[in-house]
């Protein structure tokens, strides 16, 4: 599990020591609170007891609904002209699914990975959709690394706009802060591919480690940004697809410097507006007011629907294009041996700009977060599904026996195919 979400949360075994330290961080973070941010800020306790808690076991979904309590964030507010989806035939869910050769039932699925909500568009309209335990219509859940997706589309917006040259330009041209780290000179390509060749460490008997330093910082609301610049060169950049959140929080800096605007106002504008996002939504940050770009985004079901919709529609929307068509093609499209599907058998997906690319001949890729988040599209069924979770038994083990995102994969797919049997 580590080498594709390094644990947001592993870094739990920092509560300890983190609390005693002596540090009066819910003043810290009090003083340090940015301007502009509509969040208060939650005392440095309640956050650890969150993160501590992360990948033991213990049950989520009571939390994963209500995380703008817990950390700091900003408000993305909701479109001044609300897009509902049509409601379309309404399907039955398939009651087995094949999966490692053997029969398995749909609804205990469902209830073994805590699903808390799980919608499925076809032709841009909603033929099944259903919310268990905290979810429900009305709910922002947690995105974990389905927001790095967004960021994705995000880059690709600033580089329509002009505000990114390339993204064969060094990251540094645009952020300098990052010059003498391991993205210094690497290709924006290449941090968007997960391929910067920045080394992550998680030794977690080393308080020096990266997963150790990261979790501090995570905990305690201490700069996200200052993180990123520490981590080292390992490999060269481009040739190595290693899973490394930081990368994504590296495209969050090169966004609020190319912009020079918050992540969540530019995707306000150029997101939540134009797609006629229906709610609020929440992006966690830092006590400086940074966005967590790998992960902090909180959105109800409908509208992470509503992107995966977009992305369907190559970045097209009631109209309007609202993110480049090419990109779409480039960001869901592997194009280099190092990042295609089948290269690591434990798990057999390929790498876009920030998305994951099953194999296979229908042209499905998906942003997948732990716990089991995901956007899962369809181009040859022109579908999409939505799953958020709080797969309890999430990193338990370090194989897809507690991932349970292969397994998953295959569900959505017997989904298909039952709206593949529905339409006329």
């Amino acid at each position: 599990m580590t080498h594709r979400f390094y644990g947001l949360a592993l870094a739990a075994l920092l509560v300890s020591s983190a609390c005693g330290r002596g540090e009066d961080q819910s003043a810290t973070a009090a003083a340090d609170a940015p301007a502009g941010t509509s969040a208060g800020t939650p005392a440095a306790d309640e956050r650890m007891a969150f993160m501590s808690s992360l990948f033991t076991g213990v049950e989520q979904y009571e939390t994963f609904n209500r995380l703008a309590e817990i950390f700091p964030h900003h408000v993305i507010e909701a479109s001044s002209a609300p897009y509902t989806f049509p409601e379309g035939e309404r399907i039955e869910l398939p009651e087995t699914y094949e999966f490692g050769g053997e029969t398995r039932d749909t609804q205990a699925f469902l209830a073994e990975t805590d699903t808390a909500a799980l919608l499925v568009l076809s032709d841009g309209a909603i033929v099944y959709e259903n919310y268990w335990l905290t979810g429900g219509p009305d709910v922002h859940w947690m995105s974990m690394s389905v927001g790095k997706s967004f960021v994705s589309a995000l880059v690709g917006i600033a580089l329509a706009d002009g505000l990114i040259e390339s993204i064969e330009d060094p990251i540094t041209d645009y952020v300098p802060a990052l010059a003498g780290s391991a993205y210094d000179g690497v290709r924006i390509k290449d941090v968007l591919q997960m391929s910067s060749g920045a080394r992550w460490d998680e030794d977690y008997s080393d308080p020096e480690s990266d997963i150790m330093r990261f979790g501090y910082a995570f905990g305690t609301g201490a700069s996200l940004d200052e993180f990123t610049a520490t981590l080292v060169r390992e490999r060269e950049p481009g040739t190595y697809n290693y899973y490394n959140s930081t990368d994504t929080q590296a495209l969050g800096m090169l966004l609020a410097a190319a912009t020079g605007r918050s992540l969540a106002d530019y995707a306000e504008e150029r997101l939540w507006e134009p797609l006629g996002m229906e709610r609020a939504a929440y992006w966690i940050t830092d006590n400086h007011g940074m966005e967590m770009a790998a992960g902090g985004l909180q959105l109800t079901a409908r509208d992470y629907a509503k992107f995966g919709q977009l992305y369907l529609q190559q970045g097209s929307w009631q109209g309007r294009q609202v993110v480049p068509a090419d990109w779409v093609h480039d960001s869901v499209t592997p194009d280099a041996p190092h990042v295609m599907p089948g290269l690591n058998p434990e798990y057999p997906v390929g790498y876009g700009y920030q998305w994951w690319v099953p194999a296979g001949d229908e042209g499905e890729f998906s942003a997948i977060g732990v716990y089991n988040q995901f956007i899962f599209v369809n181009p040859t069924k022109r579908m999409v599904i939505v799953k958020l979770s709080a797969n309890s038994g999430y990193g338990l083990t370090d194989d897809d026996t507690s991932w349970r995102e292969m397994e998953s994969f295959e569900l959505f797919r017997a989904i298909g195919q039952r709206v593949a049997e529905a339409t006329p």
